[in-house]
Parts: structure tokens; sequence; C-alpha cells
């Protein structure tokens, strides 16, 4: 969709801590499909004005500015005193963020499904209009405990009653309030600081605008949507979880139409940010986290978790945990591998069973067989990493790196104690400790590993056997 003008500003109520999720973190920066929640209302704001929402906040949700401090501006509401008191604390910043604004498009943010195509046609609305205020309501069946919309006997809008001043009648008013509001900012000006504290809470009601601008004998303006739950808040944790599960279903539906194929999509979890190539294949139970891409062809099977992944085309993820790491084209995983953050594994190569891999490079070709770990490694290409085999990288004090070049051939139960160079073309005895560096194309065996010369009378280059 198009942007709005340069003079709209999203404001983003966001200084409610959200006791109902019973948590430490602030209810908006929970993550839904990855991403903290109020990310989504943000993305929303600033497809339909074209530039930075203003977010307010308070003391309690203050972590909100360090985790938005790149995609917003901020306001602080010193005290929970309602939404009309958030809008004041956020025109009082105005001047100095938005000093040319003169449209307010006001948003509450913990309505994550929320389209930034009905933000745009609320705004068109009330321009079409040249009303002082519009807002977005929904046509339910179940109205709750909402605020109901009244319309006069022309069906335009007088007021809104929250449900509990709401008479009989009132509550069997099947249209409520959605929290989305659109407003001239002169006559917001105007007018907010004369909206009167409720005698039941002291706070200061944002609906009380509507009974104010017809007052004034101006209209008040709507967007009337059905109820498909996209403009419910999230207030506690079974909501988030049923919100989590909608998103999910769309993420996954997406892929699916782009070309990824899917044995059991209800079994899949995603985040928003994964990117999948077509003709991937995920098998059931499979969990991929933040920024995972898998290129083309590739295969994730049952039981894998890909956390900030990067996976090249055509390779096959089998049962595998792969953090923050880089795998090459045509590399094969698993089963039961861990790849741990700061891996790359180059094109071609073999990772089996139970072999664990962290903050090291694998050439192209490498073939690390079961039960191995290589810790702080260089492994060049070709190289054979025979089962059982160990990169002792710590001392107790620090960690230390490990050279293995290109072609070496580690034997079965290798420990190698870093530091240590292996040579290209080098070779290790099953069982060997290597504790000194190795030259290029020898063989060392025993404990501790030494150089073993070849008998004179073997051909030249090959071990006395």
């Amino acid at each position: 969709m198009n942007p709005g003008p340069s003079t709209t500003v999203a404001v983003v109520l966001a200084a409610g801590l959200g006791t109902r999720m019973r948590s430490r973190l602030p209810k908006l920066l929970h993550p839904l499909c990855g991403r903290p929640m109020l990310a989504y209302v943000l993305d929303a704001a600033l497809a339909a004005t074209g530039g930075r929402p203003v977010v307010v906040y308070s003391p309690a949700t203050a972590q909100i500015r360090e985790v938005f401090a790149e995609v917003a501006d901020f306001a602080l509401q010193d005290e929970p005193r309602g939404t009309g008191d958030a809008v004041r604390a956020a025109l009082a910043a105005l001047p100095e963020l938005r000093a040319e604004a003169t449209e307010l498009l006001v948003l509450n943010g913990d309505v994550p499904r929320l389209e930034a195509e009905l933000l745009g046609a609320l705004l068109e609305q009330r321009r079409a209009v040249g009303a002082p205020v519009a807002l977005v309501s929904v046509a339910t069946d179940e109205p709750g405990s909402l605020g109901r919309i009244v319309r006069g006997p022309d069906g335009s809008i007088e007021r809104i009653v929250e449900a509990r001043d709401a008479t009989e009648d009132e509550l069997e008013i099947g249209e409520i309030n959605a929290g989305l509001y659109a407003f001239e900012l002169d006559w917001l000006r105007r007018r907010l600081p004369t909206v009167t504290p409720s005698a039941a809470t002291g706070e200061l009601y944002l609906t009380d605008l509507v009974g104010l601008a017809r007052q004034d004998g101006l209209p008040v303006t709507s967007i009337v949507v059905e109820d498909d739950g996209r403009l419910l808040g999230i207030n506690d944790r079974l909501q988030l979880a049923e919100a989590e599960g909608e998103l999910r279903a769309e993420l996954i539906t997406g892929h699916l139409l782009a070309g990824v194929t899917m044995e059991d999509p209800s079994t899949v979890y995603l985040d928003a940010s994964v990117e999948l190539a077509s003709d991937v294949t995920l098998e059931p139970h499979v969990v991929l986290r933040g920024r995972t891409r898998v290129g083309a062809g590739t295969l994730i099977g049952s039981g894998s978790r890909l956390v900030d992944a990067l996976i090249g085309r055509d390779c096959r993820i089998v049962s595998s945990v792969i953090e923050s790491s880089e795998v090459g084209d045509e590399v094969t995983v698993g089963p039961f591998a861990h790849l741990r953050p700061g891996s790359v594994v180059g094109a071609r190569s073999q990772i089996g069973n139970y072999a664990e891999i962290k903050n090291s490079r694998l050439g192209v070709e490498v073939r690390q067989h079961h039960m191995s770990y290589l810790g702080d490694a260089e492994v060049g290409a070709g190289t054979n990493v025979g089962a059982g085999t160990i990169t002792a990288n710590y001392d107790g004090r620090r960690k230390h790196r490990t050279r293995i070049g290109e072609r070496v051939f580690l034997g079965v139960d290798t420990m190698i104690v870093a530091p240590a160079d292996i040579g290209d073309g080098a070779k290790t005895g099953a069982g060997a400790v290597v504790t000194h560096d190795v030259p290029a194309g020898k063989l060392v065996v025993g404990v501790p590993a030494r150089i073993r010369e070849p008998h004179p009378r073997s051909p030249a280059g090959e071990p006395d056997r």
C-alpha cells in the first residue's frame, strides 16, 4: 500500500505492564513467532504512515525503549492514568519529535495481527469526511466487556460506552470499539485537555473524545469490520498462544504456496524471519528459528532444530541441531549432530552421527565421522576425521585453536591437544594423542604421538606395516 503523508504520526500505546501475563517481561516484548509482539504493530504503523512511530512507554516498560531504539521514537507516561493521558504524553513530545505533524493515528501495542491496509483505510476515511475523529469498530456476536458503539437514529456515532457503564439495552449492542483512532491534530490538542477523569478509576479515557466531537457539532466517522479475531488484544499467555498458532498457520500457508513441502504442517514450528527456498522439504517435528535460511532442494529431517542457521542447496539435515552456523551446498548432517555457534561447513562435506562442531571452519569435502568433537579448529579440504576424534581446545584457563591441513587422515580416537598444527597430508594412528605440531605428510602414532618413519625396505612414503 502507499504510505500516508509525512505529516501523519502513529502513536503506539505501550505503557501497560500487562499483569495478566504474570511475567517479569513487559507484555509487548513477549515473542510471537520469534519477534516481540510490539514489532508487528510498529511494522503496520510504519507502512501506513511512512514515518517512525512514537511509542508511549512507562517506567515499568522502559525495556521497550532499548529493544526498539532503532525503529521508533518515544514518549514517557510517568504514571498509568489511562489512554487519554498516554496520548497527552505523546502530544507533549511531538513538537520535538514531529513538529510538522497534522494528523495522529493511535494504536494499541498488543494487537500484533493488525494490518497496515486497515490503518491506511482509516486515515483515508477521516480525510474524506473531514472528521476530527475516525475509529475502527467490530461487528460481533460476542461483545463481552468491550466498549459499545452507540449510534443515533441516523446511524451516526454518538458516543462509546464502556460495558460496566452500559444499560441493559446498550449491552445488547453488537458493535464494539477496536481501540484504533485517527485524529485531526489541531482539534485533538484543543479538546484532549477538556477530558475529565473517570469517577470510577480516575483515568482519562480517549473514548470520551467521541462525545466531545459531537458536542462540537462535528462528525465522527468509522470503518466497521467483521470479527475475525485480528483486532483482539493479547492480555494473557493463553491468548498469546492462540495468536502464535494463527500467525504460524499463515506463515506455513505462505511457504507451502511458495513451493515448500511439509509432510505434516501442524508439527512444523517456524519464526516469521525464516526464509525457505522452493523445493525445500520439512519432515514432521522440525523447529526453525531466528534468521535461518534454507537453500533449494534441502531436506530438514524430523527432530531437527535450526536457529540462525544458513543452509545451502541440496543438503540433508537429519535429527540434528544447528545454531548460528553456516552449511555449504550438498552437505549431509546427522543424525544427532550438533553444530554450535560460529561453525562453517564446506560444500559436499559429511557430518556423521553424534558429531559436534563448535566455532570451527571445515573446508570442502571434509568427512567428520561419528562420536567426534571439533572445537576452535580449522580443517582443510578433503580431510577425514575418524570416529572418536577430539580437539582438546581448553587448558583450564584459555581456549586454543587447532589447524588441520588438507587431505589429512585422523585415525579413530585421535586426540589433538591444542594449540597444534597438522600439516597437509599427515596421518594419525588409532588412539594417537597429538601434543605437538605434525609436519606435512608424516604419520604419528602413540601416546604421546611420535613420528613413525617408514622402514628402509618399505616403498618410499609408505609406513612399515
